[in-house]
């Protein structure tokens, strides 16, 4: 309604009847191996919503889990969730680059790389990281901006510090995960 060009990101878990699948899919790198994901796209009250299409999402729906998308019960993460968000992180990221989305008469093409991220809770806390080891350092996203949220702190995501390699994160963020409860 300001004039912003917006776009939200998320993952496929379900089919979303309005999207459409954009053609267009890249690689990531998701522990160690690659995989490859896909773009959908709907384009609703003036929002741009792009959604993340791979295997280890829609399986959290469909099947045996029951619609549990976070893990098993309540409070409980499944062992792949890092290597999911970590997907997410990275193809949010490529998103507003790649994709050519044509949805407005006001606004044409790829949004470019003077964005504002708004990364929500722990599922999208790698996004920051992934920016600055793996766009800023190469001269990308120079002006990017990350607002970071938190909408329920009970859940926090914490893994095993022994899976931090499968992040694909420099050494030099190791410290950045050390957390000490108390």
């Amino acid at each position: 309604a300001n004039g912003h060009r917006v776009m939200t990101v998320a993952p496929r878990y379900d089919q979303y009847k309005d999207a459409w699948d954009t053609g267009v899919a890249i690689e990531v790198k998701v522990g160690y191996i690659t995989e490859k994901v896909r773009f959908f796209h709907c384009y609703k009250r003036g929002v741009d919503r792009v959604f993340i299409d791979h295997p280890m999402f829609l399986e959290k729906v469909w099947g045996k889990t029951g619609s549990k998308i976070y893990g098993p019960t309540t409070g409980t993460d499944y062992e792949d969730n890092q290597l999911r968000f970590s997907m997410l992180c990275q193809a949010a990221l490529e998103a507003p680059r790649i994709l050519n989305l044509n949805s407005c008469e006001y606004f044409s093409g790829p949004y470019g790389e003077d964005v504002v991220f708004i990364a929500n809770d722990w599922h999208t806390a790698l996004l920051p990281c992934y920016l600055k080891s793996m766009y800023k350092s190469k001269g990308m996203y120079e002006t990017a901006k990350v607002a970071y949220c938190i909408h329920n702190i009970a859940y926090q995501g914490r893994f095993s510090f022994s899976d931090f390699s499968l992040l694909n994160l420099p050494d030099a963020f190791r410290s950045s995960f050390d957390f000490i409860d108390g």
